[in-house]
């Protein structure tokens, strides 16, 4: 397994949202990011999660809920990844396609895209 510390991990993720067009993140709305080292032991190998409502769906309904939140999963990433580049590049598109689900895209339109 690809060696790289938590902090290190989490700069990457933190680029990797830097990365995305400031025309999008200004619509981003009541989202928060998180690292953590491994996801739900029920899918091993699942490298990012978005839980909320997604933006196509929130309502008149939608005021004082808990922000959505968006988990970076270390530990799959680094195990699928044999050098720092891929892992660079595996996070990016976890970044990018968990934050697609905020927006509302699926994942048969993102892996459409090329980020499934």
């Amino acid at each position: 397994m690809l060696e790289m510390t938590r902090e290190e991990f989490e700069e990457l993720v933190a680029e990797a949202l830097d990365r995305i067009p400031p025309e999008l993140t200004r619509l981003m709305d009541n989202v928060a990011v998180f690292v953590e080292d491994e996801p739900p032991a029920d899918d091993p190998q699942l490298l990012g999660l978005y839980e909320g409502t997604p933006l196509t769906e929130r309502g008149e309904w939608y005021a004082g809920v808990l922000p959505d939140r968006i988990t970076i999963y270390r530990g799959p990433t680094l195990r699928m990844c044999e050098s720092r580049e891929e892992v660079v590049e595996e996070t990016e598109v976890t970044v990018v396609h968990e934050i697609a689900h905020h927006f509302g895209i699926d994942d048969a339109r993102l892996h459409a895209l090329g980020y499934g």
